[in-house]
């Protein structure tokens, strides 16, 4: 499989996670920032249904690559996102053993959106114990057909002709009054599915190279 450029994200969806195991995906800082996307908002599902968790960033007008976009700590936040969390997935199997890695997240305040969404990500890679390197582009490459840096959007996830829809369920812990919510953080599914979710994701790799 070709080299796949992915966007940096915030709590990434599961299918993005799966193309970092593919091994071939890099992560794109030199592109221009997107707003509604996965970039600063991750998706969720606690006792109400679907949540949006969105980081606010400082309005420039300058600015330049997205690696340069710059948190804003106006409003908390981090504490209102970890509450959130905390509300979702306290009853989950797993919730226990993951969450004082993740916690730290949400008290350190980060300067760039890219850096607190890159390091967020690798910790994520160790929670699910995959052995897979996260790599970045050194330039950035224009857009084209096909291209996950805009295929992977909150937007897209939500239609039925969505490419890269999780067919196969995995345990939701709202699953009987929602039924089974695709395309949700790769949070959802770690601490639905604990050691498994990295067997789920290594299944969904071995789909999406084949695309």
């Amino acid at each position: 499989m070709k080299n796949r450029l992915l966007s940096t994200a915030y709590l990434p969806p599961v299918e993005y996670f799966a193309f970092l195991l593919t091994g071939e995906a890099l992560i794109d800082g030199e592109e221009r920032y997107q707003k509604q996307s996965y970039r600063n908002r991750a998706v969720i599902m606690n006792g109400n249904g679907v949540l949006n968790l969105i980081i606010p960033t400082v309005h420039d007008q300058r600015m330049g690559a997205v690696k340069e976009v710059r948190i804003e700590y106006v409003t908390p936040w981090q504490r209102a996102h970890w509450r959130s969390i905390e509300s979702a997935y306290n009853n989950t199997p797993f919730y226990l053993y993951y969450k004082d890695a993740l916690k730290p997240f949400f008290e350190q305040k980060f300067d760039l959106l890219f850096d607190f969404n890159t390091q967020l990500t690798q910790t994520l890679l160790k929670l699910l114990q995959v052995d897979t390197n996260v790599r970045f582009a050194q330039t950035f490459s224009p857009y084209e057909n096909d291209d996950l840096r805009m295929d992977i959007h909150p937007k897209k996830a939500k239609r039925t002709d969505y490419r890269y829809l999780l067919k196969t369920p995995y345990y939701q812990v709202f699953e009987d009054k929602f039924g089974f919510q695709p395309n949700l953080s790769v949070i959802d599914l770690l601490f639905n599915e604990g050691p498994q979710a990295a067997t789920y994701l290594h299944n969904l790799a071995q789909t999406f190279e084949t695309l």
